[in-house]
Order: structure tokens, then sequence, then C-alpha cells
């Protein structure tokens, strides 16, 4: 079921379900799945981690802000699951709100995101103490998502089906 012609783009700290959660939403309506940080080691033939420790962090910010700008230029529209930290640009923020995207902030408490960041392997900022890590960006970063957020879902303790069902819900009503 294809809605309305704007792209619908995830934001929130890593482990909170963008990739998981967006795959079974662009399923769900029926529309094209983006992931930047799949998108950014495409392009680069490199993995994110590689880049972050690298190159460091300004050269993957800018790699990530590449990577929000065309795929919100992008035709058709999309679910688009940005990367943890692209609310962290003034820049990447108005690019999120001046596209007519429909942002939907994954919420869930930083105990949780530890479990589930613990699997990725790609995350180099949670090396040393992923949950002060995870406990500190969230600290740093709610005003800049609640900034951005068209709606927030709770992605905390709830099944993985049960957040996407949310999220379409939340689009649907955003976007009749």
């Amino acid at each position: 079921m294809t809605l309305a012609p704007h792209h619908l783009v995830l934001v929130g700290l890593m482990g909170s379900g963008k990739t998981t959660v967006g795959t079974l939403v662009a399923a769900a309506l029926d529309l094209p799945f983006v992931d930047s940080d799949q998108v950014i080691e495409a392009a680069t033939g490199r993995t994110v981690r590689d880049i972050w420790l690298g190159d460091g962090e300004p050269v993957f910010r800018a790699l990530e802000t590449d990577a929000l700008r065309n795929a919100l230029e992008g035709s058709p529209p999309s679910v688009i699951a940005a990367a943890g930290g692209i609310v962290l640009s003034y820049e990447n923020r108005e690019i999120l709100k001046s596209r007519g995207a429909f942002v939907v902030w994954l919420t869930a408490d930083p105990a949780a995101l530890v479990r589930r960041a613990r699997r990725g392997v790609h995350r180099p900022l949670l090396d040393d103490d992923p949950a002060g890590a995870l406990q500190t960006m969230a600290a740093e970063r709610e005003s800049l998502y609640r900034d951005v957020a068209d709606v927030t879902v709770d992605a905390g303790d709830r099944s993985v089906d049960d957040v996407a069902a949310a999220v379409v819900a939340a689009f649907s009503v955003g976007h009749p």
C-alpha cells in the first residue's frame, strides 16, 4: 500500500532498530528501503568502521550528509534509515525539515540499546564503554532528534513487528 509521495526517514541512536524496522516498514508500504550506512559503504567500498577509524569523524559525517541528501532527492519516495549521528549537523537537520520528509524518531532506553548495538561490528563509538557512550549520546542528541521528528515511536521493549506497525500507522496519519 503506497501512501503519499514523501520519504519516510527513521532517526535514532544506534541499536534503536532503524534498519530492521525500516526494512519491515518499506515492505508494508511497498516502498524502496535505503540504509545510509549501506549507501556509504557501497559508494566507498569500505566499512563505516574503516572510514571512521582511518579517515576520522569529519570525513564520515560528510559522507553521511551526502547519503542523506541523495536519498531525499531520489525518486520514488522511500523509507530511509539515517545514520544515528545524522542530527548532529545543523545542515542535516535543515535538510530533514525542508525536504518534506516524514521523520520518525525511534527511541529506547540506552540499556536496551547496548544489548542490541553490541551485535554490530561497525560501531567504533561503542568500542570502549558502550553503556556510557550510549547514555552520553542519548543526553546530547535528545533535543536534536526531537527537533526533526514528526513523531516519536518507542522501540524499547516492543517486538520489531509492533514497532514497524506503529511507524506505518504514524506515517498513514501524518501523510494520508
